[in-house]
This record gives structure tokens, sequence and C-alpha cells, in this order.
């Protein structure tokens, strides 16, 4: 007798939340989606996959034998890294700066390490060495 007392008792509190709801005028809640296009651009290749950097300035595409890097506030392809292989995958791994491209009908995995290169015009400045080295070691110990 308790099981089926219980069950009324758990029915009753069910009909009752289902009355509250229906005469309470209270209605389901609908979200909308709001899409803004922000720009469109004719890249001149067929990409196969994309990842964009952790700052959202650069948008890595992956097209047939490279990898397109397209600057976002540039507007503008700023650099093409040839590849060997046939991929059709790529991530970005924000924590270890890298490109991981994968092919899954090779089955294979490739790491492309994305660094940050700052160019210093040191133009009119005193240096040592061949002015076409290709690094170049600024030191900056005149602060005021």
């Amino acid at each position: 007798m308790t099981a089926g007392f219980s069950k009324r008792v758990f029915i009753t509190w069910v009909l009752a939340a289902a009355a509250m709801v229906v005469f309470t005028g209270t209605s389901p809640a609908h979200a909308g989606v709001e899409l803004t296009p922000l720009m469109q651009s004719h890249l001149g290749v067929k990409p196969l996959d994309a990842a964009i950097s952790p700052d959202g300035k650069l948008v890595f595409l992956l097209a047939h034998e490279e990898i397109v890097v397209y600057s976002v506030p540039g507007k503008k392809i700023t650099n093409r890294i040839p590849l060997t292989g046939n991929f059709d995958r790529v991530t970005y791994s924000r924590e270890a700066n890298l490109l991981i491209l994968t092919s899954s009908t090779a089955g294979t995995l490739k790491t492309v390490k994305v660094e940050t290169v700052f160019p210093i015009d040191i133009s009119g400045h005193p240096f040592k060495g061949p002015a076409d080295a290709p690094v170049t070691i600024a030191v900056f110990d005149d602060y005021q």
C-alpha cells in the first residue's frame, strides 16, 4: 500500500507542476541567432581546412601542398608555407604554438612551429657585422 501511495503522491505533484506551467501563462523561451558578416575575401586557393591564431589576427588555410597564412587586420595573404604530403586537416595548438596537420588517407601527422617575427628597422643606426646577416640582435640600452 505504501508503494501505491507514493505513486499517487508523485503523480499529484507532476500534475500540479504541469497545471502551474499551463495556467500561469509561462511560455517556453526561444533564443535566436544573429549572424553579422564581417568580411569576405577571394583567396586564389581552394582551402581544405582552416585554423585561427589565439589572438584572431592570423588564419592558417590548408590548401593543396601548402599552408596559406592570411592576415585578418591586413586583409591579405602574408605568407605561404610549402608542404610535402597530402594533408586534409589543420588544427592550432595554443599551448605549444603548433599547427597540427593530419592526413586521413595516408595516416600521417605533421607539426609546424609558429613563431612571431618582428621586423626592426635599423637603417641609419650603427651596427657590427655584415649588413645582410640573417639575424639582427638589437640592444635598447639608452632608456631615459
